[in-house]
């Protein structure tokens, strides 16, 4: 199971510790959801979910304001018992000395941060879901070709690494090459990138390793990008029917989730790369709501009833 320290949590938000005698080093978050203390502050804790990062916002500090002595010393003694891995206080809002004399007596950090609670909130769950979504290594090159995020896949020495360079030349940004690490964020969005150790790097045969953002600059590079196509390339097979219209897609899974693919056959003389960016902008246009493939067709039942009613005034 994918887990993220706690220390980069702190370091990503920009996080204040209140609590710096407290050790992190061996807090992990494993989930990506957050818990905004509400009706725990009252003292029912049936179904809380200990794992998550707790939150207080404005309304949550107001009420703790109004509680007895008594009463915080019970709830708070009862929240950090349950081994919860924070607590995050919003809007700068600074807790009281009891509640941090029992988050110290349990070991539990006490972070703070100026961002509305909201606002926070969801940047800490967009972020940690892209970290903790399941994930896969595969062998392939990613590449974002007019936004879109073509990931290009086939067989060790058929020529994705030649066709990201042309692509690159051409002003499109790299991704990964070799080895594309692609995470299930949603059930409709898998986002790739590339290992730290092979980041901005191509393997070409014959030449070597290659810095694409040293040679083309850091324009030339991305970090993470959505799978939005796969592009399957594969040595030509005059006995294999090629799709020559597109009136139907065919999907590929990783994760669960289905990516529109496209096999295409290589023989000499075919130039990848253009290949590769009118796959990508036939794909944007198709989600844009207009299909050639679709047009042609209507184009030619048109034409073909235009003539059987001609023949039929005709008769």
């Amino acid at each position: 199971m994918a887990t993220i320290q706690l220390s980069e949590v702190i370091d990503k938000e920009r996080l204040i510790s209140l609590t710096p005698e407290v050790d992190i080093r061996n807090v992990k978050i494993r989930q990506p959801d957050v818990n905004r203390l509400g009706v725990q502050l009252t003292g029912y804790f049936e179904h809380f979910d200990a794992s998550r990062i707790q939150i207080i916002g404005l309304v949550e500090y107001s009420y703790m304001q109004g509680m007895t002595q008594d009463r915080k010393e019970e709830i708070f003694d009862t929240l950090f018992s349950l081994n919860i891995p924070c607590v995050i206080f919003c809007r700068e809002l600074m807790p009281d000395e009891t509640f941090l004399e029992y988050a110290r007596k349990y070991h539990t950090p006490v972070l703070l941060t100026k961002q509305a609670t909201s606002v926070f909130m969801a940047e800490l769950i967009r972020w940690m879901n892209v970290r903790l979504a399941p994930c896969i290594s595969i062998h392939g090159v990613l590449v974002d070709v007019y936004g879109e995020g073509v990931l290009i896949t086939g067989e060790s020495g058929i020529g994705k690494s030649e066709a990201a360079l042309e692509l690159i030349k051409r002003g499109h940004r790299l991704v990964s090459d070799d080895v594309v690490e692609i995470r299930r964020v949603s059930e409709e969005t898998l986002v790739g990138s590339a290992p730290d150790i092979t980041k901005h790097f191509i393997e070409l045969r014959g030449i070597g390793i290659i810095d694409v953002k040293t040679l083309f600059g850091v324009s030339s590079v991305r970090d993470t990008q959505n799978i939005d196509l796969v592009i399957q390339l594969e040595e030509w097979d005059k006995e294999k029917e090629y799709d020559r219209l597109g009136l139907e897609e065919e999907y590929t899974e990783y994760l669960g989730n289905r990516v529109v693919c496209h096999r295409i056959p290589i023989r000499p003389g075919r130039n990848l790369a253009v290949i590769c960016e009118s796959a990508a902008v036939n794909h944007r246009q198709k989600k844009m709501g207009y299909n050639a493939a679709q047009e042609l067709y209507n184009r030619v039942q048109k034409a073909l009833t235009s003539r059987h009613k001609e023949e039929d005034d005709d008769d």
